[in-house]
């Protein structure tokens, strides 16, 4: 079995995989405070604003969750039984998977906004609503995180006797090999699950690509100077989601590979170490996406660090 990892007596990657956590529950948190305001204050919030403070809120939620489960990885062996290892890994699995959801919805729901008056999208817009958002991420979300309930079944405490059969998740928890034709079986529905996912988020990425390429071009041919007007909340919204789409689909496509590869290197400290941090990058580095577009943020947070540096 692959207990020859020990990755608690790396210190260097044990320091980086908590900075990494740490700074994303940091972002997410100022992100999903300054999200709890908007959607409380009289100001009418956009199509898109619901969404972003649940991403926050699945993305806070699952990098406590990961600080839960790398604690069993770098620090002491907790010794979790079978019903632990399977809750907390299956917990990560499925705030993930609402992740993953929730950002395709956010990528369709801004494509939406984005649309033009004439175009088939507009008549979503009237009809669209926050609970119509959150049933259909649910909905989503139950689709993909079907493909994912061979965690239960093949999530084990790891015993004391070392076996070939089983993988290094954590110190307390391995995962069970499965024979060739199940595992051919959960390859072709993992990959048309990421590929289904990934083709809603390239369309509409596309979409909204036209869409701003046109605006542009309206832009020259009615302004004679080459001074542009300033691009509209929704452009830029449009263009903060695009950054992230393209960060979000880069990272799938990494981690996926990694994971796909993981039998091949699976004792190997650096490798696993590359796999914690990809797993956790999207969740750590989009908060500061969000916050660095977002003026109404980035002048609540000027106020409270002049408050401060006042006070001392």
């Amino acid at each position: 079995m692959s207990q020859k990892i020990k990755l608690y007596t790396y210190t260097n990657i044990r320091n980086t995989v908590f900075s990494e956590i740490s700074i994303g529950i940091s972002g997410n948190s100022v992100l999903l405070l300054s999200h709890v305001l908007t959607l409380s204050s009289e100001h009418k919030p956009r199509l898109t604003d619901l969404p972003v403070g649940f991403l926050a809120a699945i993305h806070l939620l699952m990098l406590l969750v990961a600080s839960i489960i790398a604690t069993d990885i770098f620090i002491f062996h907790q010794e979790w039984d079978d019903i632990t290892c399977k809750s907390l890994l299956f917990l990560y699995r499925f705030l993930r998977g609402l992740s993953v959801c929730a950002t395709c919805l956010l990528s369709v729901l801004q494509a939406i906004t984005l649309s033009p008056r004439n175009s088939c999208l507009a008549k979503f817009k009237r009809k669209l609503s926050p609970c119509h958002n959150l049933w259909s991420l649910f909905a989503l979300c139950s689709v993909y995180l079907s493909f994912s309930s061979y965690v239960f079944i093949s999530m084990v405490k790891t015993p004391n006797v070392t076996s070939d059969h089983l993988l290094y998740v954590t110190e307390s928890c391995s995962l069970v090999h499965f024979s060739f034709p199940m595992k051919y079986v959960m390859s072709t529905s993992f990959i048309f699950r990421e590929v289904l996912v990934m083709g809603i988020m390239v369309l509409t990425s596309g979409y909204m690509l036209i869409l701003l390429c046109r605006h542009k071009k309206q832009v020259q041919h009615l302004h004679i100077t080459s001074f542009s007007p300033k691009a509209s909340p929704e452009q830029r919204a449009s263009r903060t989601i695009l950054m992230l789409l393209c960060f979000f689909v880069l990272m799938c496509i990494l981690d996926s590979s990694m994971i796909f590869s993981r039998h091949m290197f699976k004792d190997d400290p650096i490798f696993y170490f590359i796999l914690l941090l990809v797993g956790h990058s999207y969740a750590s580095v989009s908060p500061f996406v969000f916050i660095s577009t977002e003026k109404d943020i980035i002048g609540l947070l000027r106020s409270m660090c002049e408050r401060t540096v006042t006070r001392v």
